[in-house]
């Protein structure tokens, strides 16, 4: 596996890899269930050291019914609109889980995400790429990225996400419960592939925890929607 970190942090790199994004809710009743499974597969592929990488995007169309998600955000819900055109369902639904841009699902459907992990860990990335985190601090996270061959058209999206998030649930369809997420994102921003290699700056909420967090990275082809290129790093590493 080609290492192209400066840090030397584990890498995604000439091998398969998997970019995981589910679309989901506090306010989805049918959401806490495929969360878990998002819990269990980075979970898993942390033990077993494999390059799967995983993203719970909250979306805010849930909002209306009495309870504002704290984690969602308008900008979540137009990537997921994205997805519904680029797939030609026309329609949004949540928990929806998407692998590598082009396989999408149910989120909860265990079997769907175990065939599609183990497809994409199959296929070699197209587009290598290395993240390490230049600064971290101050509302803001700052990550230096390195990529070979990207496509001309290519988008390297980054991301921070949170494991270990708790909080209560007053209303809404999942009323009376206390949810634990992980992988939630807690920070997004995109920019176009000009160079093999340039710095991001994410602004991060005041109460993220860098020791529960990670930068994943991944390099999407517009109009394809296919992401031939990942990675991830520890925000505190």
């Amino acid at each position: 596996m080609t290492d192209l970190s400066p840090t030397g942090s584990p890498q995604a790199g000439n091998g398969g890899f998997a970019v995981v994004e589910m679309f989901t809710s506090q306010g989805c009743e049918s959401c806490p269930p495929a969360e878990e499974v998002l819990t269990e597969i980075e979970r898993d592929a942390r033990k077993r050291g494999e390059p799967v990488f995983a993203l719970g995007f909250h979306v805010d169309y849930w909002d209306h019914l009495g309870w504002p998600d704290p984690y969602a955000a308008g900008a979540y819900t137009a990537r997921q609109e994205a997805y519904a055109r680029a797939f030609g369902t026309g329609h949004l639904y949540t928990p929806q889980m998407v692998i590598n841009g082009t396989a999408e699902f149910v989120g909860s459907d265990r079997r769907r995400a175990a065939e599609a992990i183990t497809s994409a860990l199959s296929t070699a990335a197209l587009t290598p790429l290395a993240l390490s985190v230049g600064d971290a601090g101050g509302g803001h996270v700052v990550v230096d990225y390195r990529t070979q061959r990207p496509p001309a058209r290519g988008m390297l999206h980054v991301a921070v996400v949170e494991r270990g998030l708790e909080n209560d649930v007053p209303r809404g369809e999942n009323a009376g419960r206390r949810l634990r997420q992980d992988n939630v994102v807690r920070a997004f921003t995109s920019v176009g592939l000009g160079a093999e290699e340039g710095r991001v700056d994410l602004s991060v909420p005041p109460d993220l925890d860098p020791a529960q967090a990670s930068v994943v990275g991944y390099v999407q082809q517009e109009g394809e929607r296919a992401v031939v290129g990942a990675a991830a790093v520890d925000v505190s590493a």
